[in-house]
This record gives C-alpha cells, structure tokens and sequence, in this order.
C-alpha cells in the first residue's frame, strides 16, 4: 500500500444553459471510462439549484492516491474520446483532506 493520501478531485464547470444536456452526457462518458482505471472510488455530479450560479455543475471523485488519477486522466486524454463543448470551463483542482467533522 502506498503512503499517499487520498486525493479529492474537486471541478467545478461553467456551463451555458444551451449546453446543459451535452455537457452531462460528456461527464458520463468520463465517468464510464474513469471508474474503470486503477486507483479510483467514487464520482458525483452536482447541478446548481439556481440559475444565477457561476458553476452550474460541480464533479466531486475520490481517488487512491494522485498517481493513479494522473495516469487514468492521461490515458484518457491519450485515447481522445471527449469532445470539447463550446462554452464549457472547466476549473479542476485536486485536494486532500485536512479536517473532517
């Protein structure tokens, strides 16, 4: 077992209202291809309740250890299959935890 901590992928996206639909059947396809790869435990997608919200999805994974996130994301993007939608920004950053309730 490695030491490394678990990390927490936090990404919240931008997403124009035309684009809504497209832009979850994009996060789909990810999570099909990521939940397969080593190292990975869970993914959930959040959808703002308010229009009026900057980020209007927000994509929570957990993921063993930053190794296995970087090597699942680069195969991924290797093989090429997600399209970019216009208008969507996705702003990812990876966390661990440093308090919990």
């Amino acid at each position: 077992m490695s030491d490394e901590k678990e990390i927490v992928l936090i990404n919240p996206f931008e997403v124009p209202a035309d684009k809504m639909d497209e832009t979850i059947v994009m996060w789909e396809k990810a999570r099909d291809f990521l939940q397969d790869q080593p190292g990975y435990i869970s993914t959930a997608l959040h959808q703002s309740m308010g229009p009026e919200a900057k980020f209007q999805l927000i994509n929570i994974a957990k993921w063993q250890s930053m190794a296995a996130f970087q090597a699942a994301t680069h195969k991924m993007q290797a093989q090429g299959n997600l399209p970019r939608i216009d208008g969507v920004i996705p702003n990812p950053a990876l966390y661990t935890v440093v308090r919990r309730d």
